[in-house]
């Protein structure tokens, strides 16, 4: 993949800081992984603020992704690959 882009995605939350969205996903989902920065999602490493906090919802994952020049987004996208590496504990 490595386009978060080209992909299906839903935004939560827009233009939002890491901690408003570590908030969110501790309050709103009951399935969490706190990862750390450069963890690879989609083939996407991970920028920001430790601890990064993933929410599982169903299939899909909940996480910050920082879009270079236009801020910090809440996305929900579907990730059954990625809910398997993040339940085996693969580069938490």
């Amino acid at each position: 993949m490595g386009c978060i882009e080209e992909m299906d995605y839903e935004i939560i939350l827009r233009n939002t800081s890491f901690k408003e969205c570590r908030e969110f996903v501790e309050k709103n989902f009951k399935e969490i992984y706190h990862v750390k920065p450069g963890y690879k999602m989609f083939d996407v490493y991970l920028i920001g603020v430790p601890p990064i906090t993933i929410g599982v919802d169903g299939d899909h994952v909940v996480f910050p992704y920082v879009k270079p020049c236009h801020g910090t987004f809440l996305l929900r996208i579907r990730g059954e690959d990625e809910i398997a590496s993040l339940k085996g504990g693969e580069g938490i």
